[in-house]
């Protein structure tokens, strides 16, 4: 068994993949936060496949998952499943306990699996999805962290400057008797405000972020922020792939694995986040039920769904090949999302300099002003 689970190579694992899954497992804090990455589940479907298709039982399986996980929480919860499965449910019964580790696509593709004799094909095409997925999502993370970072960088320097150096100057300018410029009064205004309140502002900064993430949390709140998200420029269109791929590459898995269509639509809504594309696949599978071709219920939501992908599914549908249609339409976009997010630095970074570039702007005249009016005083 050592053997087995220590030849990665034979098993498709990349060296980043194991590395990925060191980093993300070695976290001790992932007990206390009762979370499990994707990566981790992702690991966990390929390892399970390979030892099904090596003929181990799940009970024997699942012992061996639970020992060599460094997830704590995770290995607690794949030693109730097993626990379950030792008592004679099935490993999808087992797997429904735990919804905030196993999401229903995951379940129900393991419970066709199950009763299709596929089970190590499922798991393999679980375990591609979700590894998809990782990568379109690190690949949108990776380029959020540039701006996030100069950005950040950014506000700390200024608020350092309005605390320890605006003052050392304004000393000086209260020396030197001059009138000041609208622009210097206001930096001076903000400085003392970080200096006569600054922990009221950090505390309102707080107190907004709270706010700001409870009213996303509720039904309206989210509905407005997925709104602003798809009409944001560049990011909004990035959104609009990323769910493009992930429901194709989704559905291409559930159709696959004998999902019919209904059910495969019922399943996918449920676990996409955005308002508008869950409202739009459960409008889809009312039309679908009712005999109404999937290209078409979905042609209804041009903003959301691209015309390729429309027309995509249409040809499968006629073709009689929708899962290997839908793979088609995945892995175009996912490798548009890669593109994008590629070149997005190129893109972000001239706004990013014409932002730092007008506050040192608006800083340096605000400062410099005061002295050409005691030069032309004088």
């Amino acid at each position: 068994m050592g053997k087995l689970l220590g030849e990665k190579n034979a098993l498709g694992f990349s060296k980043k993949e194991e590395k990925q899954k060191v980093f993300s497992t070695e976290i001790s804090l992932s007990k206390i936060l009762k979370r499990v990455s994707l990566v981790d589940k992702m690991l966990f479907a390929r390892y399970l496949a390979a030892m099904t298709k090596a003929g181990l039982s799940f009970s024997r399986s699942l012992k061996v998952l639970s020992e060599q996980t460094k997830n704590r929480y995770f290995a607690e919860v794949i030693g109730q499943v097993d626990d379950s499965v030792r008592k004679g449910e099935s490993l999808a019964d087992s797997l429904a306990k735990h919804p905030k580790v196993f999401n229903e696509l995951f379940v129900n593709m393991i419970r066709v699996g199950e009763a299709g004799g596929n089970l190590e094909e499922v798991l393999g095409n679980l375990a591609e999805q979700m590894k998809k997925d990782h990568e379109v999502i690190s690949k949108v993370r990776g380029a959020m962290i540039y701006p996030a970072v100069i950005l950040t960088a950014m506000i700390i320097i200024g608020v350092l400057m309005m605390i320890f150096v605006i003052p050392t100057l304004l000393a000086t300018f209260s020396e030197l008797d001059v009138e000041l410029p609208f622009a210097t009064k206001v930096i001076i205004n903000i400085s003392d405000a970080f200096q006569n309140h600054g922990l009221l502002i950090i505390a309102g900064m707080i107190m907004f972020a709270w706010t700001f993430l409870a009213a996303i949390k509720t039904a309206k709140g989210k509905r407005y922020f997925d709104f602003l998200v798809l009409r944001m420029p560049i990011f909004g269109a990035i959104i609009k792939k990323m769910n493009a791929a992930r429901f194709s590459r989704t559905l291409s898995s559930l159709i696959e694995s004998g999902v019919s269509i209904n059910k495969s639509l019922s399943i996918i809504s449920r676990t996409l986040g955005n308002t508008y594309y869950r409202e739009s696949l459960e409008s889809a599978n009312k039309k679908v039920q009712k005999g109404v071709d999937l290209s078409e219920t979905i042609s209804c939501h041009k903003k959301l769904y691209p015309i390729l992908m429309i027309n995509m599914i249409k040809v499968g549908e006629e073709t009689g090949t929708m899962g290997n249609a839908l793979k088609q339409v995945a892995e175009f976009y996912e490798e548009e999302v890669r593109q994008v997010t590629e070149n997005l630095s190129s893109i972000i970074e001239p706004v990013l300099m014409m932002i730092i570039g007008a506050a040192v702007g608006f800083f340096a005249i605000s400062m410099i002003q005061p002295m050409y009016s005691l030069m032309e005083g004088i």
